[in-house]
């Protein structure tokens, strides 16, 4: 399969930094999307509309993108069909060749992490054989345990060719409540972001890259443009883009490597839904969205 942040190298030099944010909402969907029959129950039937949504939009957006992160409680939402939905669209995408992120944000007590890094890398192991659950490239995760909670994630990565994607600056408005405190000298998303250079460095390959990676909210472009400058060997996913505010002269400014790597950008709403669910020309909404948002990204 080979490494993680080599063939994100491939795909971002191929079609762009622009990531696909699916994060699906009902009350959003295109009209044609969002009919229910009574007779039968409305889940089920949620779920699928939902993941047959998602996978034209895959193929709106597909000549601008190949990478797509599923956000996992948007499926969550719809119960035990909707996370079906989310396992069938995660293998459909890697079928297709896009690049997945699972954006779950898991971290747990270590025991617990393992049993989350089977589910998102390696499979879930019964009597010797093995069951792929969710099979994503990459996953986020959250910090705030410590390293040995966060360490089962990089070692099934390692170990599957998969990325990891850490929360260091997010891009929500209350990120700062906890991530600008000051420890010995420095806000503390800088040591979270030193850790995360130390598990990087021994997957950085010919791209200069590696496999473990760090979320760095656009809205926030002093400390994304510092913490590019002091990390350029990792890769960041940047959110905040579009609906959030940041803009792509921003982003180019401050978080991309001069070869043009070392990020990818994601869009969600301003991607996805750039209609109303009446409009009757909603496909030609979302082609165009992505367009405008792959070029916007490249200048």
């Amino acid at each position: 399969m080979g490494q993680f942040g080599e063939r994100l190298a491939e795909v971002v030099k191929r079609k762009g930094p622009l990531c696909v944010g699916l994060d699906p909402r009902w009350e959003s969907l295109p009209d044609c999307y969002r009919r229910l029959d009574p007779e039968f129950p409305w889940l089920p039937q949620v779920a699928e509309h939902v993941r047959r949504f998602c996978v034209h939009v895959l193929e709106l957006t597909s000549p601008y993108s190949g990478i797509v992160k599923l956000q996992a409680a948007f499926f969550e939402l719809f119960g035990p069909p909707g996370l079906a939905a989310m396992q069938q669209l995660i293998h459909h995408a890697r079928e297709l060749g896009w690049l997945t992120i699972l954006d779950a944000k898991r971290g747990d007590v270590p025991s617990t992490a393992a049993a989350y890094a089977q589910a998102a890398f390696t499979g879930c192991s019964i009597n010797g054989q093995i069951f792929p659950i969710w099979n994503a490239d990459a996953l986020t995760v959250n910090p705030y345990l410590g390293d040995d909670a966060l360490t089962p994630f990089i070692e099934a990565a390692s170990t599957q060719g998969r990325g990891v994607f850490v929360l260091v600056r997010t891009s929500n408005p209350g990120a700062g409540c906890f991530q600008d405190l000051c420890c010995d000298g420095k806000p503390l998303y800088v040591h979270v972001a030193k850790v995360v250079e130390r598990w990087n460095e021994p997957t950085v390959g010919p791209s200069g890259l590696g496999d473990i990676g760090a979320v760095v909210g656009a809205t926030h472009p002093r400390e994304l443009a510092e913490l590019r400058r002091t990390f350029p060997r990792m890769w960041f996913l940047v959110p905040g883009y579009g609906a959030q505010g940041a803009t792509a002269v921003e982003i180019r400014q401050t978080a991309f490597r001069t070869d043009g790597l070392g990020v990818i950008v994601n869009s969600s709403r301003s991607l996805v839904f750039p209609f109303h669910p009446d409009d009757p020309n909603w496909e030609q909404a979302i082609q165009s969205a992505a367009l405008h948002a792959r070029n916007d990204l490249i200048g």
